[in-house]
């Protein structure tokens, strides 16, 4: 699913904005020269607007127009990472698995080993029935249930979290076929081995492969 032009337009106004191109307080040009300097029509500018407005970066007055709102600085963590690019929320996810890993290889139980092998077992049966969705949710579930095998609870819920992040930002990329979950399985099984057999170094390589490759 491509990004809304109203939403590429609203992030060129927000980015303007960061760049004091617009000032706190200073009002925004009106909508025909928004048009221009965008290149877009009314309903688009009108959109990207009402979505600033939403955010609290814009302030709509009727009859005096629409001023910076220095919301730009108050953003939640979350709207800050829906807008990152590819390579950005690919290294915080690096990061971020990459403890997630080396912890669940040292302080995994049996109920965690399980969990991670259901998981595993529910993407297999996914690519199979070649259920794309299915074989997301089961991805998904596997890392968040290595996160939780870290035993760092707060980690493990900060991952948690950032998985909206990871699932809004890859539906928005070039759907791939059930063929590439289908070739990076045996990854992703070699992965639970080492973190059963308490290689974290090994673990750690394996997922350098999953995630270079965006598997």
């Amino acid at each position: 699913m491509s990004e809304k032009l109203s939403d590429k337009v609203a992030n060129k106004i927000r980015h303007d904005i960061s760049q004091n191109s617009y000032k706190a307080g200073e009002k925004i040009p009106a909508e025909p020269e928004l048009m221009k300097l965008y290149a877009v029509g009314r309903s688009t500018i009108r959109e990207a607007i009402k979505t600033l407005a939403m955010t609290g970066i814009l302030k709509v007055q009727q009859g005096s127009g629409t001023f910076v709102n220095g919301g730009i600085h108050h953003e939640t963590i979350d709207q800050r990472l829906r807008r990152a690019d590819f390579d950005d929320i690919n290294a915080v996810r690096k990061l971020l698995e990459d403890e997630t890993v080396r912890l669940a290889a040292r302080n995994h139980t049996p109920e965690d080993l399980d969990a991670m092998k259901q998981c595993l077992e529910n993407r297999k049966l996914a690519i199979r029935a070649e259920q794309r969705q299915a074989c997301v949710d089961a991805d998904i579930a596997f890392h968040i249930a290595i996160a939780k095998a870290s035993s760092n609870k707060a980690l493990a819920d900060l991952y948690q979290g950032f998985t909206a992040i990871i699932r809004d930002f890859f539906s928005k990329r070039e759907l791939r076929g059930i063929s590439h979950f289908a070739m990076s399985h045996h990854l992703h099984e070699e992965l639970l081995e080492a973190i059963k057999r308490k290689k974290e170094k090994s673990a750690q390589q394996l997922l350098d492969r999953i995630i270079d490759n965006n598997y």
